[in-house]
């Protein structure tokens, strides 16, 4: 079982930036897709970002392309978003979640970090 903690949120005003960071264990992850979702109070949690162990292909959700970016250090075992020209609608539960190949779901963190972006 993987285990996934994320680390990194925080309150920042609009057009400020975060860098998020999520430490993975508890597997062999060069098989492995990571990614980052995001739920906001009352909605759906949604895809933001995933990128593959090698630190290739990533794929970004529309609404953050161009201003998030997902990358990944196979030595330390952690996966980063770094957001920048954050706006309000970026307020959400960020969780870091793992699936080995796209055949299998994803597997979410348990706690999530929240970001705060104030207007």
């Amino acid at each position: 079982q993987v285990q996934l903690v994320e680390s990194g949120g925080g309150l920042v005003q609009a057009g400020g930036s975060l860098r998020l960071s999520c430490a993975a264990s508890g597997g062999t992850f060069n098989m492995y897709y990571m990614g980052w979702f995001r739920q906001a109070p009352g909605k759906e949690r949604q895809f933001v970002a995933q990128i593959n162990w090698s630190g290739g292909n990533p794929v970004y959700a529309d609404s953050v392309k161009g201003r998030f970016t997902i990358s990944s250090d196979n030595a330390k075992n952690t996966v980063y978003l770094q957001m920048n020209s954050l706006k309000p609608e970026d307020t959400a539960v960020y969780y870091c979640a793992a699936r080995y190949t796209i055949y299998f779901p994803w597997n979410y963190s348990d706690k999530g970090t929240q970001v705060t972006v104030s207007s």
